[in-house]
Order: structure tokens, then C-alpha cells, then sequence
């Protein structure tokens, strides 16, 4: 019973610090920016530093047998999840980006926890019970005072398509690692996507032009390291962790504390004005934590009891 509600008091932890990782991810990126990056120097330069790290993570916690055991399959998910997953959500995200502001399209992103639990309801993985209704019902909501306190500006059509295929890539992207990530260690499996991913961008921005880390300052290196590590390895492996104790759906919900922390990190690092309006959605998306994890351990509690019963 106190083993069950640690396990997912945990997790609750994780996913939140997954997306305050995640979170500040905007910030590091506008300042490197600032520093001479480019978009594909950018996700370059942050997926194969990230896939180095997480190696050397795999390797120096003594995994090499457990890497010889994977089966072919699973290896090809981890790896396809990054190049496919990550590249594809990245690449509508910026695209999007140059056709609608940048606020309409964090809320429109936004839109996967949404069909996360729709797609994980209509798969039989879990039931949409009045709990999570409610805590989807705040988070959601809170992302739009959020979010269109700062404008949403004019409505691009294909602009705001390629932000939900962003949206419907991301989900897709949770579903898939909800059930690999039970087969092997999260360490293991960042690294596999993290090098996917790495593959995938780097050839992709080097086509394009985009890859040019010579323009990058000492300072915007500072910052692209802050991205592979802290948005990155410290954010990938928090989630998947914590995925494996709270299951997607739950995960996807927690992790709309994301873009509260972008908002407040921008404020202390650029000096950007909270709105009242901006103040009371978040308010409302962190209740959404509360709602869920206080439900949930009533839940298992219960459970236990009745099992021992």
C-alpha cells in the first residue's frame, strides 16, 4: 500500500521535474540564439551531445550485457522513436513557427494531453474516469489563460496544421514509449532515441544549410551544453522514469507544467510581464497536480486495502 503511493508520489515528481526541464528548454534555446545558433545548429549540436552523455551513462552503469540482450525490434523502436518522433514533432513545430505566433502555437501543442487520453482510452490502456477528466479539465483550461494572455495573432490555416500534427507526433510519441520503456532501462532507451535523433537532425539541418556551429560564440556553446543537459538528458530521463510509474496518461497532464516555467523563466531571465490573466492559468494548471496525485493515492489505497481484505 505505502510502496504503491511512494511509486507513484515518485512519478508525479518526475514528470513535473521532467517539465520544468523541458521548460526552460525556450529559454536556453533564445539565448543561444542570441549567440549565433541556428535552428539545425541548435538541434544538432543538442541530440548528439545528448546522445554522448547518455552512452557514457549506459556504459558506466555497467549495461553492456543489457545492451547485447535487446532484441532487434526494440532497438529499432528506441532508435525510430528519436528519428522519426523527435525529428518529425521538431520539424511541423518550426514550421509552424514561421507562420503563427509563437503562443497560438504552444496552445494549439498543447492540445496532445487531450489526445493522449483519448487515443489511450480508445486503445484499452486506460479508463477516462471523473479524476482524470477533472485534472485534464484544468490543465487544459489553465493553458489557455496561459497562453493567450500573451496574443494569439492571426490565425494562419496551414500554420495552425502543422502545430496539431506536432500535437498528434508528440502523442504518438508517449504512446509508443509507454510500452517500450517497460522493457528496458530509461537510460537505455535515451540514448537510443537521442541518437535517432541526432542521426535524423544533423543530416537533415547539413541538407539544408542550417548546420553551422561555426557561427556559435563560447557563450551559445555554454547554452546548447545547458540544452543537451538539462533540457535533454535530465528531461528525457525524468520523463520516461517517471512514465513508467504513472502511465501516459497521467504523464501527458503533469507535463503541462512545461510551459508555466517557460513563462516564468522568461520573466526572471528577460524581464517579461505575468499578465493577471497569464497568473491565473497557471494557477489553474498546477491545481491540476493535486487533483490527480491526492485522488490517486485515495485510489490506491483503497485497492490495497481491498486486496488484503
Amino acid at each position: 500500500m505505502e510502496h504503491d503511493a511512494a511509486v507513484r508520489s515518485s512519478g508525479t515528481l518526475m514528470c513535473l521535474g521532467s517539465g520544468a526541464a523541458f521548460g526552460a528548454m525556450a529559454v536556453f534555446g533564445k539565448l543561444a540564439y542570441d549567440e549565433g545558433a541556428t535552428v539545425g545548429t541548435l538541434l544538432a549540436v543538442r541530440f548528439a551531445l545528448a546522445a554522448a552523455l547518455f552512452w557514457a551513462l549506459v556504459l558506466a552503469g555497467g549495461a553492456a550485457r543489457e545492451i547485447r540482450a535487446l532484441g532487434r525490434r526494440d532497438v529499432g523502436i528506441g532508435l525510430a522513436l528519436g528519428l522519426c518522433g523527435y525529428a518529425l514533432q521538431s520539424g511541423c513545430f518550426f514550421a509552424a513557427l514561421e507562420r503563427i505566433d509563437a503562443s497560438l502555437l504552444s496552445l494549439v501543442l498543447y492540445t496532445f494531453p487531450a489526445i493522449v487520453a483519448v487515443a489511450a482510452v480508445a486503445l484499452g490502456r486506460e479508463r477516462m474516469n471523473g479524476r482524470r477528466a477533472a485534472a485534464l479539465g484544468l490543465a487544459l483550461g489553465g493553458l489557455v489563460l496561459v497562453l493567450a494572455g500573451a496574443g494569439t495573432g492571426a490565425l494562419d490555416p496551414l500554420g495552425a496544421a502543422l502545430g496539431l500534427g506536432a500535437a498528434v507526433v508528440y502523442s504518438t510519441y508517449i504512446l509508443v514509449s509507454d510500452g517500450v520503456a517497460g522493457r528496458m532501462r530509461p537510460l537505455l532507451l535515451s540514448a537510443l532515441v537521442c541518437t535517432g535523433a541526432a542521426a535524423s537532425l544533423t543530416t537533415g539541418s547539413a541538407m539544408l544549410g542550417e548546420l553551422r556551429p561555426g557561427e556559435v560564440t563560447a557563450a551559445g556553446w555554454g547554452w546548447l551544453a545547458c540544452l543537451a543537459v538539462v533540457s535533454t538528458v535530465v528531461a528525457i530521463s525524468l520523463f520516461f522514469a517517471g512514465l513508467r510509474r504513472v502511465g501516459p496518461t497521467t504523464a501527458s497532464i503533469l507535463s503541462t507544467v512545461e510551459p508555466v516555467v517557460t513563462v516564468l523563466l522568461a520573466f526572471l531571465a528577460f524581464g517579461e510581464t505575468l499578465g493577471p490573466v497569464q497568473v491565473l492559468g497557471g494557477a489553474l494548471v498546477l491545481a491540476a497536480v493535486p487533483v490527480l496525485e491526492l485522488r490517486t493515492t485515495k485510489i490506491t489505497w483503497r485497492r490495497a486495502a481491498w486486496a488484503e481484505s
